[in-house]
């Protein structure tokens, strides 16, 4: 019997299963850390509790198991955050993360100095806040005794991946949401990287997501309780780990992540990009490539209205005092934007806002907007799907919001798409373990390994008479940005 650990590592928390060669998952388990916000829109995270995540939770995995059996790990993570290394293999800085907004002035300088024609002939991509490259030019700006000492950048999950092996090494899918990638050629963009004053030393080797990058070194498979000869997989950032996770593989599929942050992700099997850059062109983890849009505030924003406004943990209790007879009827509209927005906006000045508040609104009406505002979040990426000529009909659907029966109703008929849910709600996670397989020989391709493992347990179909309702509230939401871009800019200066 041989073993495989698929890992998650997410924004609050970290997740791994151990799976056997026919994909059952035998165990699963979570680390939860924290997020720490030194100023507001900063977000950031420190590097070593991810690796006291990752030994804990491995170590759990194997104390009912064998874990001399271990063959494979691969991990899926939270893609753009930068982890610095000095030349003692230190962490020189906190993590800032994918949803961090300090970088305004640098986004700017890229799209409007160095040109958004000119980045995206270099990497198939505009700057955007949470990128890579304008977390560097902020560091290099505002920290240069700290950027002085860099020697490696890596990603979140690459860290991991370092500390297991020893070797500097990324995946090509995590790799483009640097901002400092060739995508179309799959290498370091040159041009780039001396844009950014970054030395091509201190850049990882690329591979893509399914080939081996080294070994369990001696003393931390001892330390995990694995076999020695285990193998690491470049493994492969969040949404692309979720996309083989849900068999978004080959051409034209779609997967619509409902985690703490919302993507809409389209493979392909050739290169294509968005001519406006409203959705990012990025390779993919099972060798292709794909499209893919993101909101900042999925999940995280029922989180924030249930405990940070509510008072309340209980979001299954919450949610079932929604009225649904209310679906398509809501007087309230929501904006998701409470780290600012990404795709397909672009804007870091953006917040937050409930409208259309009345004395008899409700804390359910409320909840109802959060749910619907997120929906509506996820259909401006599928419009400029839409635009591309790209057809959608269904899309499987994965992320801890995916758990809500009542959210998918909203989505899937806010989207008039068929949504498959998939057995396992673990996108990232089973992906990463999916990529292990595959390099260790137990399926052809990674395409292979998904479409032999991943199942629908079920489908969640618009309903004609909703689907008419939603189409009439979209039409109204969509106006309330534009309305607010101008006092957004006035009210942050």
């Amino acid at each position: 019997m041989s073993y495989y650990i698929g890992a998650d590592l997410g924004t609050s928390s970290l997740k791994l299963m151990l799976v056997d060669k026919a994909g059952k998952i035998l165990k699963s388990a979570t680390r939860e850390y924290e997020v720490t916000y030194p100023k507001i829109g900063w977000s950031e995270q420190n590097p070593y509790d991810w690796w006291d995540a990752f030994v804990s939770g491995v170590r759990e995995l194997t104390a009912e198991f064998d874990g001399g059996k271990v063959q494979g790990i691969g991990v899926g993570g939270q893609m753009h955050g930068l982890v610095a290394l000095d030349k003692s293999d230190k962490v020189i800085r906190p993590a800032i993360l994918w949803n961090d907004g300090r970088t305004e002035k640098e986004v700017d300088y890229l799209n409007n100095v160095i040109g958004q024609k000119a980045l995206s002939e270099m990497t198939a991509n505009v700057a955007f806040a949470g990128f890579t490259a304008p977390k560097l030019l902020w560091m290099r700006e505002n920290e240069p005794e700290n950027f002085a000492k860099i020697t490696k950048i890596m990603l979140p999950k690459d860290y991991i991946n370092y500390l297991l092996t020893g070797n500097h090494a990324t995946d090509l899918s995590d790799a483009s949401g640097m901002l400092t990638l060739d995508v179309k050629n799959r290498c370091w963009s040159e041009k780039m990287l001396e844009i950014c004053g970054i030395e091509r030393s201190w850049c990882a080797k690329l591979y893509e997501s399914y080939e081996v990058i080294g070994k369990v070194k001696a003393d931390v498979a001892q330390l995990l309780g694995i076999s020695k000869n285990a193998v690491v997989v470049a493994g492969a950032g969040d949404n692309a780990a979720a996309a083989i996770g849900t068999a978004t593989v080959g051409e034209g599929k779609c997967n619509i992540s409902l985690g703490t942050s919302g993507t809409v992700f389209i493979s392909s099997e050739s290169f294509s990009c968005d001519s406006n850059n409203a959705l990012h062109s990025f390779c993919h983890s099972d060798g292709g490539y794909h499209l893919m849009g993101c909101i900042l505030s999925a999940a995280s924003c029922n989180k924030w209205f249930c405990e940070k406004i509510l008072g309340t943990s209980d979001f299954r209790g919450e949610s079932d005092n929604i009225d649904e007879s209310k679906l398509g009827g809501n007087n309230v509209f929501f904006l998701p934007y409470l780290m600012g927005e990404r795709s397909p906006i672009n804007d870091t000045n953006a917040t937050g806002v409930f409208l259309g508040l009345n004395p008899e609104t409700s804390r359910a009406d409320m909840l109802l907007a959060v749910f619907e505002g997120v929906a509506f979040a996820i259909r401006d990426n599928i419009e400029v799907a839409k635009s591309l000529g790209i057809k959608l009909s269904r899309s499987t659907v994965c992320g801890g919001g995916a758990k809500s029966k009542l959210w998918l109703k909203i989505l899937a008929n806010v989207l008039a798409i068929e949504l498959d849910v998939p057995t396992s709600e673990e996108g990232p996670g089973y992906g990463g373990a999916i990529l292990a397989m595959t390099a260790c020989g137990e399926f052809a391709s990674v395409k292979d390994g998904a479409s032999k493992l991943v199942k629908i347990k079920e489908t969640v179909r618009p309903e004609e008479k909703l689907t008419k309702l939603y189409e009439e509230r979209y039409q109204k939401y969509k106006k309330i940005y534009p309305a607010l871009k101008a006092l957004y800019k006035e009210i942050k200066e």
